[in-house]
Formats: C-alpha cells, structure tokens, sequence
C-alpha cells in the first residue's frame, strides 16, 4: 500500500515534533488524584447488582436441585 508523499511528510513533521518534547512530562498527569471515571453512587449501584444477581442465582440453582 502505497503513502503519499504528502502524508508521509506530515508523520515525518509529527515524530520530529515529538522528539523535543521527550521527558518533558507535565507533573499534573502523573498524580490525578481521586478523579475515578465513575462517582461512587453509580459504582455502588454495578456492586450492588453484580452481586445481588449473582445471590440470586445461586439462590434459584439451590432451589431447582441443581443444573436445570
């Protein structure tokens, strides 16, 4: 497959770009902090069905005697 030169040049122009800027890592992106993607009341909620789902069914197995 076949790059054009124009394209070709562009990610040449990127990665040359890129190379001054190695080790010059902003401090703030090391430590966030406690920004979780999640808030716990929706955390707390996928705990509270994964495990109430799982309880249930081990409840619905044991009452039907087994594989069914």
């Amino acid at each position: 497959m076949t790059t054009s030169r124009r394209l070709a040049d562009r990610k040449v122009e990127r990665f040359e770009k890129n190379i001054t800027k190695r080790g010059a890592v902003p401090e703030t992106g090391t430590n966030k902090g406690s920004n979780y993607p999640v808030g716990p009341i929706l955390l707390g909620f996928f705990i509270f069905v994964v495990i109430g789902s799982s309880l249930f069914q081990i409840i619905r197995t044991a009452t039907s005697g087994g594989m069914a």
